[in-house]
């Protein structure tokens, strides 16, 4: 690793000792705001109000005219094949030292930008995406259209592909051997690539939307943007929570969220004195990392099945509820409940570092090839830190967490009293409300060691 590289890797500043207030009412807080969402929640909220798909006040429409236009979308796949060649330029030109771009780009800008952007605009990868913009270039050099594919993609696919490609960066981030380096990088890179081309080659342009790791993971945080699409085509301002109760059940999308989740604990994890001190002994340092961060996804995945099952008993789903859901689908009509909370913990996981190494980024970028240029003019501006404090990042550690959790608690609400009749509808949630306290707790603790 390029001396300086393992900062790129960097979490964010912050822990229990910066909290204005003892730890323990911090966490005693946490559970107690869960528990009294649930409690109102069961009284206030009896019957469903999220319509998914079907809710939002469409824009008006010289603007929907414009965002839905084929120039707009050209020039969003424009910019986002500029700026990843810009960067690529770094990777497969530049040299291997501290002062490269490329591994900010990967780490930062990419895999935590991807997240702010989503929220904010909706599944925006979707236009960036440099892979689908060459699969378009390629498909209109060839006169055939994005879509044809040599077979169709069945839909028992799903999201599989998308959760083993999410699960393969993670490691690339949290267990690979010098992973900030170029050689690892230029083969990661070139791997995925080049595996999605072939797939949508082989499979049509609908390969993204299931296959690729990080359209997925951007449509799924976009699922929490006020702006969406509704059922009829039209781009609406909607309710956040209503875009998140449009994500359905599909094969995979438990194994999506349970990479989401489970990942960015075994990254909370894996940077605790008690791993590290471990970690430093063990004679197969990248087995045991690995089986760390495989063993923290099957765990989430586990305890969401488990639960969602459980709920499913309690709640009497068999022909008995407002809609016939098999019992073996809860966990997929649960899931959507999963992504708040791993929202929360990247706000709270990655802030710090989003805006400080995201600077840093930038300003590295003036000079792609380490030569002593300065194309963006950037070669003496420096890195506000100012307002980054420890209590500041703490404190936002906190809400941030318990803001997911509180999300997660009213999506799985919403659902159970959907899916539930009345009477059992409270009960058969109580399962997913002790994970979620669960998760709260454990993922404070993890955060602010």
């Amino acid at each position: 690793m390029p001396p300086g590289a393992d900062a790129v890797l960097a979490h964010g500043i912050g822990g229990r000792q910066d909290l204005p207030i003892p730890f323990s009412y911090a966490l005693t807080g946490a559970a107690l705001a869960l528990v009294l969402s649930f409690v109102l929640l069961g009284v206030l909220w009896r019957n469903p109000k999220l319509t998914g798909e079907r809710a939002g006040r469409p824009l008006p429409d010289g603007l929907a005219r414009v965002l839905d236009s084929p120039a707009f979308a050209w020039t969003l796949r424009i910019v986002g094949l500029v700026v990843s060649g810009w960067f690529a330029t770094s990777l497969l030109f530049g040299k291997d030292i501290a002062t490269n771009p490329a591994p900010y780009a990967i780490f930062i800008l990419l895999w935590v930008g991807i997240v702010p952007l989503s929220v904010l605009f909706g599944p925006v990868w979707r236009y960036l995406n440099p892979l689908r913009t060459l699969h378009a270039l390629l498909a209109a050099a060839m006169r055939t259209r994005p879509e044809d594919g040599l077979y169709p993609l069945s839909p028992r696919v799903a999201y599989w592909p998308a959760a083993v490609g999410l699960f393969a960066f993670v490691w690339l981030e949290l267990v690979a051997p010098d992973r900030a380096t170029l050689p690892v990088l230029r083969a990661w890179v070139a791997a995925y690539a080049g595996v999605h081309l072939i797939c949508a080659a082989v499979f049509g342009s609908r390969w993204f939307d299931r296959g690729d790791a990080f359209e997925v993971y951007s449509a799924f945080f976009g699922k929490l943007s006020p702006l969406g699409r509704r059922d009829d085509g039209r781009l609406v301002l909607r309710n956040p929570l209503d875009g998140m109760a449009s994500l359905r059940p599909a094969p995979g999308l438990v194994a999506v969220v349970a990479v989401m989740l489970g990942s960015t604990a075994w990254d909370s994890y894996s940077g605790s004195t008690r791993w590290v001190s471990y970690a430093q002994q063990a004679e197969h340092r990248t087995l045991v990392g690995t089986l760390g961060l495989l063993a923290a996804v099957v765990l989430v995945g586990l305890v969401l099945v488990a639960a969602a099952l459980l709920a499913g008993r309690l709640g009497h789903v068999a022909g008995s509820g407002r809609e016939r859901v098999p019992l073996w689908q809860m966990p997929g009509e649960f899931a959507h409940t999963i992504v708040p909370i791993a929202l929360g913990y990247v706000v709270a996981h990655y802030y710090s570092l989003f805006v400080l190494e995201g600077q840093r980024a930038v300003i590295l970028a003036t000079d792609p090839l380490q030569t002593g240029a300065d194309y963006l003019g950037l070669r003496d501006a420096s890195i506000q830190a100012s307002f980054i404090t420890p209590t500041s990042v703490s404190v936002l550690q906190v809400v941030a967490v318990v803001t997911g959790h509180i999300l997660g608690v009213v999506l799985a609400h919403d659902r159970g009293v959907r899916l539930f009749p009345h009477a059992r509808a409270v009960a058969g949630q109580l399962p997913l409300l002790v994970v979620m306290v669960g998760y709260t707790c454990a993922g404070l603790a993890l955060l602010l060691e």
